[in-house]
């Protein structure tokens, strides 16, 4: 069977673990070199050890802001073309908005937020010079409803909702997708701030899906035909209402 992402090179952030890595792993799979974006630097010489020269590795805090400002340009001296960039790193506060610091919120709100739209205000030229490619960002279902118990992580996903949106209607007629994929809970290190007794529960009547499912939300997304684009995928457990 053809690979069907034979020949891309996708950028990929939060890649050492979670949704990150299983996406990474599904490019991989289907022919792409995976540049793995991480500031876990241990993990990401695992992962080269593992992949060869299917995988580069970057290390970028994309909570320090030069870090974060000189990821593209370092990767394109590591790479030919960006062909896929996947907004993907992100974290996660729940509870109630009185129990949560400003130090935290800041936290949370500049990796969810700004560090998706610097990242890809800076792949944006790169692609637009070339007249192609593929952009997604990890949103939420709590980008697309209210979750009382998630006033600030959903604001956040909300947000990243309203611009890929808008990106997406300034830059179709350069050639260039935007997405997101709008999962439920999903098993990560994303939910360790979940009460234990919730996090349990969940996992009691499947109401959690694995990164893997996710993942090939994302490959839905990339392998249709460039006349279409799927701006948003919810992926959710069949059980989350259960």
């Amino acid at each position: 069977m053809e690979k069907e992402l034979n020949g891309k090179i996708a950028v990929i952030t939060g890649a050492a673990s979670g949704i990150g890595l299983a996406s990474a792993e599904a490019m991989i799979n289907a022919g792409a070199k995976v540049v793995l974006v991480d500031r876990d630097a241990n993990a990401l010489a695992e992962l080269e050890k593992k992949y060869g020269d299917k995988v580069t590795t970057q290390i970028t805090d994309l909570l320090d802001p030069i870090s974060c400002d000189e990821m593209i340009p370092q990767i394109l001296t590591k790479t030919e073309h960006i062909d896929i960039l996947y907004a993907n790193a992100g974290t996660y506060i729940g509870g109630d908005l009185i129990d949560t610091d400003t130090g935290t919120i800041d936290r949370m709100l500049n990796l969810n937020i700004n560090a998706v739209i610097k990242n890809i205000h800076s792949v944006l030229p790169h692609m637009i010079k070339r007249g192609v490619g593929d952009i997604i960002a990890t949103s939420s279902l709590a980008g697309r409803v209210a979750m009382k118990h998630e006033p600030v992580y959903s604001a956040s996903k909300w947000a990243i909702t309203c611009f890929t949106q808008t990106t997406r209607r300034q830059v179709i007629q350069h050639g260039i997708r935007v997405a997101q994929v709008s999962p439920g809970p999903v098993a990560s290190a994303l939910l360790a701030d979940w009460p234990e007794d919730r996090l349990q529960a969940a996992k009691d009547i499947g109401a959690i899906m694995e990164p893997t499912e996710v993942a090939a939300a994302i490959m839905y997304i990339l392998t249709r035909p460039r006349n279409v684009t799927v701006h948003d995928i919810v992926v959710m457990p069949t059980n989350i209402d259960a």
